[in-house]
């Protein structure tokens, strides 16, 4: 496949559309219901289960299975504690950073809609410069302009009330991509435009290719948890985000190095099975996909893990988006590298075989 011209006009709205979605982890369907609606041309059928992964399939009666994965939900916050004076106090739902929160517009998701509110912060005209206060979960609160508790609830707003933030996808100089969210959205889209390409480019796989984009990674990868029981795989390639190590703050020595615009990252772990790994990595070197590489302590801490360790052990590999600014509302990633994690998959499926074992026994 060449390089360029991975991503048309139609991939950059439904990228658009579907970032612009709120999937906070526990209610991701509106935002499978945006990404099935575009997969639908691509795939001959789809799994959906109890807690909304959705898998778009195609061959689906072969018996040899590859699943291409990324998560659909997104870092939030519940409504925790409603003061009498008409604060709201929250806990997180996944990683949700709370040095960021002061000053962000919120989205509450009621039963009736959205209700916009503010995390406050003292002015620092206000605070005790002797003993300044860093924000932390017990003191971020949330101000939706009411003036007392039963004003809250008058709203819609109860203990329980998921809240995500509203900022939106745009582009910034030298394509760059620029959302909350792209942790993992961006795995989503990814494995959606592969079936995309394989669909346009006429390509038949001799395997049944199971595109999943599971559910509640961010609190312990729940939803791979469940559907890899459910599909039964015997290949995963999981696509999830990494950090880019050249920003300031950040420890090459400890963290590994990993920077924006050079490449897909293949990770190197317990849980990634060195010869699917070596596939990949071969595949990257013959088509000229710049990658990186990154070495993994004990587990990924991603999907891949749920994945290989599963079903009696299922041959897993993660290829890795670099990102800066991760569970930020300003998570930032490189459209060169969007495109090449989408060509490594793609080509890496090529590569795969029908019943190929990745044993290394034989």
């Amino acid at each position: 496949m060449a390089k360029k011209n991975v991503l048309n006009k139609k991939s950059m709205e439904f990228l658009k559309n579907y970032l612009n979605n709120a999937a906070p982890t526990g209610y991701e369907w509106n935002g499978q219901k945006i990404w099935m609606e575009y997969l639908k041309p691509y795939v001959d059928t789809f799994i959906t289960d109890t807690y909304g992964t959705a898998v778009g399939v195609i061959n689906p009666e072969a018996d040899y299975k590859v699943v291409i994965e990324g998560h659909a939900d997104e870092i939030s916050w519940y409504v925790n504690y409603i003061t009498d004076n008409g604060l709201i106090y929250v806990i997180r739902n996944g990683g949700s950073d709370h040095q960021i929160a002061p000053s962000k517009i919120v989205d509450i998701h009621t039963k009736n809609g959205i209700v916009k509110g503010v995390f406050g912060w003292p002015a620092i005209h206000t605070r005790d410069k002797s003993k300044e206060e860093a924000p932390k979960p017990e003191n971020i609160t949330i101000d939706v302009g009411a003036k007392d508790k039963a004003e809250v609830e008058k709203m819609g707003i109860h203990v329980g009330c998921v809240i995500t933030y509203p900022d939106e996808f745009h582009i910034l100089n030298n394509d760059k991509f620029v959302c909350r969210a792209l942790d993992n959205r961006m795995g989503g889209f990814m494995i959606a435009e592969v079936a995309r390409l394989l669909h346009e480019n006429k390509k038949k796989l001799p395997f049944g290719l199971y595109i999943t984009n599971s559910v509640q990674e961010e609190i312990g990868l729940r939803g791979a948890e469940m559907i890899t029981q459910t599909i039964k795989p015997n290949v995963a390639i999981v696509t999830d985000v990494t950090h880019d190590t050249t920003t300031p703050m950040i420890n090459q020595k400890i963290q590994g190095y990993a920077e924006i615009g050079k490449g897909p990252v293949v990770a190197y772990a317990p849980a990634v099975q060195q010869k699917l790994r070596d596939l990949i990595t071969d595949t990257a070197e013959k088509n000229k996909i710049p990658f990186q590489r990154s070495a993994l302590s004990r587990a990924t801490g991603t999907d891949t893990d749920a994945f290989a360790y599963s079903n009696g052990g299922v041959a897993s590999a993660l290829i890795s988006l670099p990102l800066r600014y991760m569970h930020t509302t300003v998570e930032m990633v490189h459209k060169d590298d969007v495109e090449n994690v989408i060509r490594l998959i793609y080509e890496s499926l090529l590569n795969i075989k029908s019943g190929e074992k990745f044993s290394y026994f034989e």
